[in-house]
């Protein structure tokens, strides 16, 4: 009969956890990633982070009063020194589920006309 241990919950790695409150509309332009599946959003920091890295957001909007809480993957990385003075740190991409599907919109909805602009944003 063979047994098997259990990795210790520690080698367990956990997601990370990063907040970013937008207080602009121009700053949440710059930062929504309207072309990943199901949206994102680029957060900066400089955490060292991978590509499929799970992320856990607490998200503020302007005005609004609630923060979404986003449970998503890392799809981008802009790393330290990156070349047009881009701002370190990593585009979140949103979950396919309610989560996701509510900030997807809540953002769509604050951006309204600006989502069509062809301004630089932190990523493309």
């Amino acid at each position: 009969m063979s047994t098997q241990s259990a990795l210790p919950e520690s080698a367990t790695p956990r997601p990370a956890v990063l907040s970013l409150a937008i207080r602009e509309r121009a700053a949440l332009y710059a930062a929504y990633m309207p072309f990943l599946q199901n949206g994102g959003i680029f957060v900066p920091t400089t955490k060292s982070c991978h590509l499929g890295d799970e992320i856990f957001l607490l998200l503020s909007l302007m005005q609004d009063e609630h923060r979404y809480p986003v449970a998503g993957k890392v799809a981008w990385i802009t790393p330290a020194g990156a070349g047009h003075n881009r701002t370190q740190g990593v585009g979140l991409q949103f979950p396919d589920d309610d989560a996701g599907r509510r900030i997807r919109l809540r953002i769509e909805e604050l951006l309204g006309t600006a989502l069509a602009s062809s301004r630089a944003t932190h990523t493309i």
